[in-house]
């Protein structure tokens, strides 16, 4: 429903009461104006209140139907009503949101459509980069903090595997042992599939040795692919992103991924992270005016994608329970059908761009749209196919709770540059951030892999020393000289306290207390 520019008759019947439905009495976000019987109607605006932001949402649509302007549309008024905005930039045409706008016709033609008082405005950005990779400040996590679920994604390993990597993480966690990067977890398996460590292999549950050499080869296989920068220190802190800037509005967290677009796996997973990292630090704090953030999840399918039962029962639980923590997620795909049941349930705030029907499949999956949505007036079959670019049917929480009617909207236009800023701009950004000197430089300090490298060498070295004392007594022996018991030697010391034959106990006393994980497995922050 493309609509044509009749002009807006006075509104009766279902439309009122679909705009009373939007008459908020609170602050709110404005989306657009209603759409109704072929005319746009200014009058009738389509808002959403911003205290239910942290209600979660979904955005969806086929390609090229207004997705990304939809999240800088919202990303620009919350960072205004002073909420910080987490946005992944998949093709790198977010940036522009740090840059006031373009004015022109078609920019002056739509605010009229929607009654906008249009201003080229840009909003406070941060850039960040995974590892490093690309533009922005670079973003680390340390395989520890990462844990078992989120790298049994991202390695691609099956069930049985993903319980064998929870194995080897729990052996880890008890001895103190913290993994920073991939070659640590790597040594660690090492260690565990080696003929010193077997002993240790066998007594953390049942971890066979062929799957502990698959898991090892994999973590290999990545480590080709050029992933090893994603894991190390310094590590990320998450709450940046909940920083608001000088004069008040929220800082918008710009993650520039086109350069990892070949990584779907690697960025969908790191996103859960941060998610998952935000939530195991923040304190409860129930229903506030307005959230403490709001993230958008773009790409969303990419991350349930083959994802395995303990990673959707994690994605469901965090979901469910981070709103109480003054987080809003929207998740942001093509149709609602790209997000499982459990997890679309919890979405109260839906802003459905157009769907094409041009395959069976197609026509399938705008049926079971429709069904997702509350009975409505229109056919949103319909609606779905005729949307133009910049519109929507929109369906959002009111203050009280309770869903709005479902409401065809045209979308106000962002005031922000719709595309993206010079690579000289963004560069210039990135290297006069206050948090670039924080993150830029990697650090490699001595882990897992130092300390696995060092016994292993000294258990050698007592090895090879109590080998040459031992031919050297049959040495004398044979000369059938009786010389006196020496006193043993240092080493012969550590042979005999165990070190030879199992590592693994002296360095968990060498390394500290266990580590404890949330119910995503990743590890808390030790503050």
């Amino acid at each position: 429903m493309s609509v044509s520019e009749q002009p807006p008759a006075a509104l009766g019947g279902p439309a009122a009461e679909i705009a009373a439905g939007y008459a908020f009495e609170g602050a709110a976000l404005d989306l657009g104006a209603l759409l109704w019987d072929g005319a746009c109607h200014p009058d009738a605006p389509i808002r959403i209140p911003l205290p239910v932001l942290n209600r979660h949402g979904l955005v969806a649509g086929a390609t090229g139907t207004g997705k990304t302007k939809t999240l800088q549309l919202i990303a620009e008024q919350l960072s205004a009503n002073g909420v910080p905005v987490f946005l992944a930039d998949i093709k790198g045409d977010v940036s522009g949101v740090s840059a006031p706008g373009v004015d022109g016709e078609k920019v002056r033609e739509r605010a009229a459509q929607v009654g906008q008082e249009w201003r080229a405005t840009g909003f406070p950005c941060e850039f960040y980069g995974l590892g490093g990779t690309g533009p922005g400040i670079p973003v680390r996590a340390t395989v520890t903090g990462f844990g078992p679920v989120l790298l049994s994604k991202v390695l691609q390993l099956n069930q049985t595997q993903e319980q064998s990597l929870g194995l080897i993480f729990h052996y880890a966690d008890s001895k103190g042992l913290e993994l920073v990067d991939l070659k640590d977890l790597r040594a660690v398996v090492a260690f565990l599939v080696s003929d010193t460590g077997k002993a240790e292999l066998k007594g953390i549950g049942g971890l066979s040795t062929v799957t502990a050499g698959v898991i090892l080869r994999s973590i290999t296989a990545f480590e080709q692919q050029g992933a090893g920068g994603f894991f190390g220190e310094p590590e990320f802190d998450t709450s940046e992103f909940l920083r608001t800037a000088a004069d008040g509005r929220g800082i918008v967290s710009v993650l520039e991924l086109p350069s990892v677009q070949d990584k779907p796996q690697l960025f969908s997973t790191f996103l859960m992270w941060m998610l998952a990292d935000l939530f195991n630090d923040l304190p409860e704090v129930g229903d506030l005016e307005k959230p403490k953030l709001v993230f958008f999840f773009d790409e969303a399918h990419l991350l349930f994608n083959g994802a395995s039962k303990a990673f959707l029962e994690s994605i469901t639980q965090t979901v469910r329970l981070i709103r109480s923590k003054g987080i809003g997620v929207f998740f942001v795909t093509q149709t609602p059908k790209d997000v499982p049941s459990d997890v679309l349930a919890q979405l109260g705030n839906r802003v459905q761009h157009a769907l094409r029907a041009f395959t069976p499949d197609d026509a399938k999956a705008l049926k079971a749209t429709v069904r997702t949505f509350p009975n409505s007036p229109y056919d949103l079959e319909e609606v779905l196919t005729g949307l133009g670019t910049g519109e929507a049917v929109i369906t959002v929480l009111s203050e009280r709770g309770a869903p709005t009617p479902v409401a065809a909207t045209r979308l106000r236009a962002p005031e922000s540059l719709m595309g993206p800023i010079d690579a000289s701009a963004l560069d210039a950004a990135v290297k006069g951030s206050l948090l670039y000197g924080r993150y830029a430089e990697a650090v490699d300090r001595e882990s897992a892999y130092e300390r696995l490298t060092a016994e292993q060498q000294a258990a050698e070295a007592a090895a090879l020393e109590a080998a040459a004392a031992e031919e050297a007594e049959k040495a004398r022996k044979q000369e059938g000289g009786r010389a006196p018991k020496p006193e043993p030697s240092l080493t012969e010391q550590v042979v005999g306290s165990g070190i030879f034959t199992s590592l693994a106990r002296s360095i968990g006393t060498q390394l500290g207390r266990e580590i404890s994980r949330s119910i995503f497995g990743t590890a808390r922050r030790r503050r």
